[in-house]
């Protein structure tokens, strides 16, 4: 802007230099209008210059000495005018600077040049006030005038030429920016700037409208003394054979649908024990970002928000495989289903977090309720859906503080209501309390070192409908089952582990699934970067029910392409 700027200025003074109006003198008695021809009849009027031969034969111009006084004035006053110029811009001449310098010497050795001439002029006739100067050195000030003149004129042309350069190429500079920031991608953090792996692969961008892909694959390679390792594990990511089980194949969309929504979809791929593969939608949901009151909604097919573990997907976990208890009373795929969420967070100081889920009640992910499988020996009699009654209902409470600067602890209540496949009128209700703690030390590297203990304790009141075929009656079922695990982050890059498991039995069941167990499993786990994980874990499963031993051993790898969305702390 101050180039810009001083240009005009430059402009401006040229035009006041070269001005007719401003300058008559310049127009009209040096600029080609006077004739110095020798012949009286050709000079122009007003003008009463006459030429005398010389002794020495030189051929002089006679002019009045007010009429030279006002020449003399003229060319002064140029000269003061130059000379303010260049003190007041020289500052801003830095590009000019050689042009500048020469026209400034051009001008210099013309001043003196018509003052030397002045000051050497012959003294007029006694009474005409006249001076008489040479005809060549007249011819050289009008000389020096004009190249003067054309020294400014050229200038000014070379000013207007880049002015307009500078301007078109500012324009094209700033509408390409203006593109490129309409295409770029506008993050909900910045922190932005350069891309870095860690960041998610951006698809389509457009103004504040995203797409992110992110791809999981998580494998395993078991051996263990059972015959048939599917009988030991519960879930239905848990490595399920002895040699090598595809646990996960994940495919994550996530992004921001528009400035009230944002949303997910999780694509998992599979192969099952006999080689068969499937594909299914594990969850797709938006939820909203800008609801008042401090109130979000969440709406699709997701996981249920019960306890501590069950929304975590199978990459997120700090064991190769689910605990029994969530297996057994929540499902193989964990509770989740379509549905919709309301949460509030409560304006304290500390975070506290209520939720209500609303969700069908039947399907293979509701597990404990309309299930179509056989529970507790019965065939499912009834799973459709009559009415609000037959929906399942999920409340959860949360809370979180700190207990030191390097302590924070969560805790947590859950319970999940609605009917089971045995009957009409035949409820389940599962319940359960939940706690997670967390040290960091304060000189903590990359997260390195920490520990955390993590515990979940669940309650099953299932009602058992009448099953004549099979002899059954109607009874009430109660379970109950735990865990409890802790990782220790004892060095940057490596996690070691401990968890132990029980539940009780199941009366009326058949299968080791059923029966009263309880399992240790530690683990180790190498993070070669925040895109991999080796994981070596061992477990002891101690099933009471047939007085049996089993040991299980785990090598599971994962890789990640692109960066997976943060999980809940």
């Amino acid at each position: 802007m101050k180039l810009l700027r001083f240009l005009w200025y430059i402009l401006f003074l040229c035009i006041l230099v070269i001005n007719s109006g401003q300058w008559p003198f310049l127009a009209a008695g040096v600029y080609g209008e006077v004739s110095l021809a020798t012949d009286k009849d050709s000079q122009p009027a007003g003008m009463t210059e006459e030429q005398e031969e010389t002794a020495h034969g030189t051929t002089e111009i006679r002019i009045r000495r007010d009429e030279f006084d006002e020449i003399v004035g003229q060319l002064q006053g140029m000269k003061e005018l130059l000379i303010n110029m260049k003190q007041d811009y020289e500052s801003r001449l830095k590009e000019m600077q050689e042009k500048i310098a020469a026209l400034e010497k051009e001008r210099i050795q013309t001043t003196e040049e018509v003052s030397q001439a002045a000051s050497t002029a012959e003294a007029p006739v006694a009474g005409t006030e006249e001076v008489y100067i040479k005809k060549e050195d007249y011819d050289e000030v009008a000389g020096k005038l004009q190249r003067m003149e054309s020294t400014l004129e050229n200038m000014e042309s070379a000013y207007d030429t880049r002015l307009k350069e500078i301007q078109e190429t500012y324009d094209s500079r700033l509408e390409e920016m203006q593109q490129k920031v309409a295409l770029s991608p506008q993050p909900a953090s910045p922190e932005s700037g350069t891309w870095s792996p860690t960041q998610p692969i951006t698809l389509w961008s457009l103004g504040k409208s995203y797409m992110n892909i992110s791809f999981d694959g998580l494998f395993a390679a078991a051996g263990s003394t059972a015959k048939d390792l599917g009988t030991l594990e519960t879930g239905g990511h848990d490595p399920n054979q002895r040699g090598f089980t595809v646990q996960n194949l994940e495919t994550t969309f996530d992004g921001a649908v528009d400035p009230y929504f944002t949303g997910q979809a999780s694509i998992i791929f599979q192969i099952d024990q006999d080689g068969e593969s499937f594909l299914e939608v594990e969850e797709a949901f938006l939820t909203s970002m800008s609801l008042p009151l401090n109130l979000q909604v969440k709406a699709g097919t997701f996981f249920t928000e019960f306890g501590r573990l069950n929304p975590f997907h199978p990459h997120a976990w700090d064991f190769a495989d689910q605990p029994l208890v969530n297996g057994r009373f929540l499902g193989p795929d964990g509770l989740r289903g379509p549905g919709a969420r309301l949460s509030w967070l409560a304006p304290t100081n500390s975070y506290t977090e209520l939720f209500i889920t609303v969700q069908n009640s039947q399907g293979e992910t509701a597990h404990s309720f309309r299930n179509e499988e056989a529970l507790f020996g019965r065939e499912a009699v009834e799973t459709r859906v009559r009415g609000m009654e037959d929906m399942l209902y999920t409340p959860r409470i949360t809370t979180s503080f700190d207990l030191t600067d390097e302590q924070t602890v969560l805790l947590g209540a859950s319970a999940a209501f609605g009917p089971n496949s045995t009957g009409r009128d035949k409820d389940t209700i599962i319940y359960g309390i939940d706690m997670f703690w967390k040290w960091k030390s304060h000189n903590a590297e990359a997260g390195f070192p920490f520990v955390t203990w993590q515990t979940e304790i669940m309650g099953r009141r299932f009602e058992a409908g009448e099953d004549s075929d099979a002899g059954l009656s109607d009874e009430i079922m109660d379970n109950w089952g735990a865990y409890s695990q802790i990782a220790w982050g004892f060095k940057k890059r490596w996690v070691a582990g401990l968890r132990g498991d029980y539940v009780d039995g199941e009366d009326g069941a058949t299968d080791p699934l059923g029966f009263e167990r309880w399992r240790l499993s530690p683990n180790l786990t190498f993070y070669p970067s925040e895109f991999s994980k080796i994981r070596l874990q061992y477990n002891y499963d101690d099933i009471l029910g047939n007085d049996s031993t089993e040991h299980s051993v785990f090598l599971q790898f994962e890789f990640l392409l692109g960066s997976h969305g943060a999980h809940k702390f």
